[in-house]
């Protein structure tokens, strides 16, 4: 593929550029209730990048301000754990972002050993949540000094694998939560349902939900064979009654220690209690990658 003369990429795309880049959206990663996703090649800073392009359904309203008010966050504090965006399109009725291609796609993805090829090992799945929380944390403390930047849809789907496996937050690119959908009800902080307030401690509660998903090996509010549909009130009772070995993905029992079980349950056992109980982003943070230090060690040892 050729440079275009004088081209430049610009934070606003055009659209035919769009339609050129995924085969006039026919190369479709996946679709959804929000919108679909497809993979594309753009001439971006220098060089042809494989980018995902979201083209949502819903109806502009005030998306455009804060998605604006989004990339304005981050440019120039791009950080390892959050996918990069490159740039937005609003002809006529469209409503596109383009951001970094993920290789491996969602987390979700992974989360059922079933549902790939590949069954990520227990080591891989704690670095994985890892490099979320290190994600999280950075959009909670050092995204902006003066304002509470809340992401508001954290779930398995919104943390994407690149080439190297590394996570990264998406889903940066929209409003907050504000309707309940099947594929977000599960993550959403009972407080905030009940109050119409989001904190960054809804975002811990969403992160909690994860943890328990890479753990117990199911995506929550999903029926499996077992007939078990794991939620926040499930993997707390199981947790509160030590049973969660009743739970958790077998292909992990005999790649963990105790130790991690008891810890990393514990993190995300708090991470699902009231508001008030629940920690900060950077205290999960810090929980995991002890953690995950340990095991490193245990594992190198053995």
């Amino acid at each position: 593929m050729s440079r275009p003369e004088g081209y430049r990429m610009a934070l606003k795309i055009p659209l035919s550029e769009i339609k050129d880049a995924t085969k006039d959206f026919r190369n479709v990663i996946r679709r959804g209730s929000r919108g679909s996703i497809y993979e594309g090649e753009l001439y971006i800073h220098g060089i042809y990048k494989k980018v995902a392009v979201m083209r949502s359904n819903e109806v502009f309203g005030e998306w455009i301000n804060e998605l604006l008010e989004r990339f304005h966050l981050l440019a120039g504090k791009q950080h390892q754990n959050l996918i990069t965006f490159f740039g937005y399109c609003d002809e006529g009725n469209e409503k596109i972002i383009v951001y970094e291609y993920a290789e491996h796609g969602s987390l979700a993805r992974y989360i059922r050993c079933s549902d790939t090829n590949y069954t990520l090992t227990w080591l891989e799945r704690l670095k994985i949540v890892v490099d979320a929380a290190r994600g999280l944390d950075h959009i909670h403390n050092h995204l902006a000094m003066n304002n509470a930047i809340i992401h508001g849809n954290i779930k398995s789907s919104n943390i994407l694998l690149d080439h190297k496996w590394v996570a990264k937050i998406s889903g940066l690119e929209g409003k907050s939560v504000n309707t309940l959908t099947s594929s977000t009800v599960g993550y959403v902080d009972p407080e905030y349902i009940f109050t119409g307030f989001m904190s960054k401690k809804s975002d811990v509660y969403s992160f909690g939900m994860v943890l328990f998903e890479v753990l117990c090996g199911r995506l929550c509010n999903v029926k499996y064979d077992d007939d078990i549909i794991l939620s926040a009130e499930v993997a707390k009772e199981y947790y509160a009654n030590d049973q969660l070995d009743n739970i958790i993905d077998p292909i992990l029992r005999n790649q963990m220690s105790s130790n991690a079980l008891k810890n990393f349950s514990a993190i995300a056992y708090k991470c699902l209690q009231n508001q008030k109980q629940r920690p900060l982003m950077d205290a999960v943070k810090k929980e995991l990658e002890d953690t995950l230090k340990i095991e490193v060690q245990i594992t190198n040892r053995l």
